[in-house]
């Protein structure tokens, strides 16, 4: 009893024991129990009652421990889920004040920190879940994969435990990365497919096949399908570009060349306007560099075709034209010759160009191709002579003006009130001008032949004459007409002298020859019929208008100029110094005749 007492834990279990026990007793009493039988039955109530302990505190203890585990596990899963969250503290998930709690009140405290970092969690898992599905594709599309060319990719690898804003963000920065890869390929394949469409359309190409070549989801009809960004579609594209380029050089050249060629076969054909505007596409084509070729269906294969064909007609039609083409062209070349005072080859003589063809001694062929270059070498010549030959222009016309002011100062009517009389005026003023000028003219125009014949290494020749030798003739020619005027000039004074001195001493009498050149101031003869004792003063430049100048040596220089600004092709003899001097004193020899009758 006493030992049954003592297992009590607590006095109000005691309390509610004892009266049992007591009640328990008086009936083991009066049933007659013996002390013996009623210990060995205690005995087993004890051992009864202390199983009922044993059994309570295994359960407690199992509570206990299953607790502790929910504790910790609910502990370590806030800490897993705050590192995956990337939300590590120093201190621990469970508040300080709760360390020292119950198992129950730690529960309590933790479970509603674990769901919400488990709610957090799934958003976060979900962000990065999509941002990883998006990262995904555009790899697969920047990579040229897809599931309609059979390709499998595998998806980007990342940690599923690893669910922080760190991470998330370098997620999204790979993402808008490889968003603007993705923007930049795009515009590129599309830069790409724009040039393409250009190229196919000056070449006359099928623009559709042509992208659809390299990668069906470039032609606008496949909407089904997304397009392609991959490296190879880039790569396919730059070789289907440069392939396009490198055809477009060729037609191009090839084109070039054609309507170069025709062009020069237009030209010997003398071609109607009506076969040339046909092919007005290939003088655009001459004229504009490949580059700038952007209209439509120009360097298509059908107008090489119709360019080759034409250029065989026309060769065809040469052929059997050929003799009267060299004939034009030995034409040309005698025109080139005429208009620039050269010699052309006598080797290509009208003459012997048709008698080698006629007896078929030489090609026709190559006989154009002759009398071209010749033609050629005459322009290029004619270029180098320009310069010269311009200086030759303003040195005939300064000959001509001469002319015309000699013919103009034996005109003895010439100050007369006539009609336009002042017009010549003018122009004898301006022809004296011109007239003092021919000496600079001649040594400029000798010194740029010298220059010119060092330059070139052959002699400058005007109509098969060397130019300089024309123009030593000329300056001395020149210089003897001038001292046959000077010496006219010296005759005339003293011939005045003498007219003087024998009015002096036998009076004068009138002179219908001086009378008429003669006038006094009112424009009629003296009074006394007499004549100024001196002669009328001539302009600056111009020859005295008293010197009869003989017209035979103008005759002569104009038919040395038989054509305007054009030279003999025989060696220069503007006068006869012998008979210019004769006739230079012819007016001495009237007058001394005349003072001999006047005695």
């Amino acid at each position: 009893m006493m030992a049954l007492g003592c297992s009590v834990p607590s006095s109000h279990m005691g309390i509610s024991f004892t009266p049992l026990l007591r009640e328990l007793e008086q009936i083991w009493t009066d049933i007659g129990e013996t002390k013996a039988e009623k210990d060995r039955m205690f005995i087993e109530l004890e051992k009864e009652c202390l199983e009922i302990y044993r059994r309570k505190v295994d359960e407690a203890a199992t509570t206990k421990a299953r607790l502790h585990q929910s504790v910790a596990a609910k502990e370590a899963e806030l800490a897993t889920l705050m590192a995956s969250l990337g939300e590590l503290k120093n201190i621990s998930p469970v508040p300080s004040e709760k360390k020292s709690a119950s198992l129950k009140e730690k529960l309590a405290a933790v479970s509603p920190l674990l769901e919400d970092l488990r709610a957090e969690r799934d958003e976060r898992l979900k962000q990065v879940t999509h941002l990883i599905k998006q990262i995904d594709s555009l790899s697969e599309e920047i990579s040229g994969y897809s599931k309609l060319n059979g390709n499998i990719t595998t998806p980007i690898n990342h940690d599923e435990g690893d669910l922080s804003l760190r991470k998330l963000s370098e997620y999204q920065n790979h993402l808008r990365s490889l968003q603007k890869e993705k923007a930049d390929r795009v515009t590129k394949i599309l830069e790409y497919v724009n040039e393409v469409h250009s190229l196919c359309a000056v070449l006359g190409m099928d623009f559709g096949k042509t992208v659809g070549d390299v990668h069906p989801s470039l032609h606008a009809n496949s909407i089904e399908q997304s397009t392609n960004i991959g490296n190879n579609v880039l790569e396919d594209l730059e070789k289907a570009i440069y392939k396009l380029k490198s055809e477009r050089k060729t037609r191009y050249l090839k084109l070039k060349d054609l309507a170069s060629t025709l062009s020069e076969l237009w030209n010997l054909m003398d071609s109607p306007h009506e076969e040339k505007i046909r092919f007005s596409d290939l003088t655009f084509i001459v004229r504009s560099p490949e580059t700038e070729i952007t209209q439509p269906c120009l360097l298509t294969t059908e107008l090489i075709e119709q360019s080759s064909e034409e250029v065989e007609r026309l060769k065809t039609l040469k052929a059997s034209r050929m003799k009267q083409l060299v004939m034009n062209k030995r034409s040309e070349l005698e025109e080139i010759c005429r208009v620039n005072h050269l010699e052309p080859d006598i080797s290509t003589t009208t003459e012997k160009v048709g008698a080698l063809i006629d007896a078929g001694l030489m090609d026709p062929s190559e006989l154009l191709a002759s009398v071209e270059s010749q033609i050629v070498k005459a322009k290029e010549e004619a270029k180098s002579r320009q310069d010269i030959m311009d200086r030759i222009g303003r040195w005939l016309s300064a000959c001509e003006e001469e002319i015309w002011l000699d013919d103009y100062n034996q005109d003895v009517n010439r100050y007369s009130a006539g009609r336009g009389a002042h017009l010549n005026l003018k122009r004898a003023e301006r022809a004296r001008v011109t007239v003092s000028k021919i000496p600079t003219i001649l040594d400029n125009l000798v010194a740029k032949t010298i220059a010119w014949e060092k330059e070139n290494g052959v002699m400058f020749l005007y109509d098969g004459v060397r130019l300089l030798s024309i123009l030593e003739e000329y300056k001395l020619t020149r210089k003897r007409k001038e001292e046959a005027k000077r010496r006219c000039r010296d005759q005339k004074k003293l011939q005045d002298v003498l007219v003087t001195e024998k009015e002096a001493i036998y009076g004068s009498r009138p002179s219908t020859r001086r009378s008429n050149s003669f006038r006094g101031p009112t424009g009629y003869p003296n009074g006394n019929g007499s004549v100024p004792p001196t002669p009328r003063r001539s302009s600056v430049g111009s020859a005295t208008p008293e010197l009869q100048t003989s017209r035979s040596y103008s005759g002569r220089q104009n038919g040395y100029f038989s054509e305007p600004r054009r030279l003999s092709s025989r060696p220069l003899n503007f006068v006869n110094t012998k008979k210019e001097d004769a006739l230079s004193c012819t007016s001495t020899s009237f007058c001394d005749s005349e003072s001999s009758s006047q005695i």
